[in-house]
């Protein structure tokens, strides 16, 4: 009554998972997964515009005041 025919099948079958497996695990793992980045609160982006010399010290010392106001008011109320 048994031929042995599920045996090659289910063998088959088990080869082609494990090939299928194998070939995704790789494939997932060698590709890069972008990361997000932290947004960049204002003031750090004030920073990193004058550290670019994109402005100048009158207009930075200008803007941080009332953001780091804001940013101790924000801390104080915390």
């Amino acid at each position: 009554m048994h031929d042995g025919s599920w045996g090659f099948w289910g063998m088959h079958l088990f080869w082609w998972l494990f090939w299928m497996v194998l070939f995704v695990a790789f494939f997932s793992l060698a590709t890069p997964v972008p990361r997000r980045r932290a947004r960049e609160t204002p003031l750090e982006v004030l920073q990193r515009r004058y550290a670019a010399g994109e402005i100048s010290t009158e207009e930075y010392e200008k803007r941080k005041t009332p953001l780091t106001k804001d940013r101790a008011e924000s801390q104080a109320q915390s």
